[in-house]
């Protein structure tokens, strides 16, 4: 079953979908990061968003 982004209840927002280019360019943006290195971040530590975002600012 797709994703229906109209559905706004919270459930994806622990999660990183590293397929959708509005979650990556948000990280990118927020951490000041590259798309090689969340998607690396992703490949680490899973997608876990507080995972990923200790991962990129320990990192970076």
């Amino acid at each position: 079953m797709a994703d229906n982004k109209n559905i706004q209840d919270g459930r994806d927002r622990s999660k990183v979908n590293g397929n959708e280019s509005y979650e990556l360019s948000y990280l990118e943006e927020k951490l000041g990061v590259s798309r090689e290195q969340v998607r690396a971040a992703i490949e680490a530590v899973g997608n876990n968003r507080e995972d990923v975002e200790a991962w990129l600012k320990k990192k970076h």
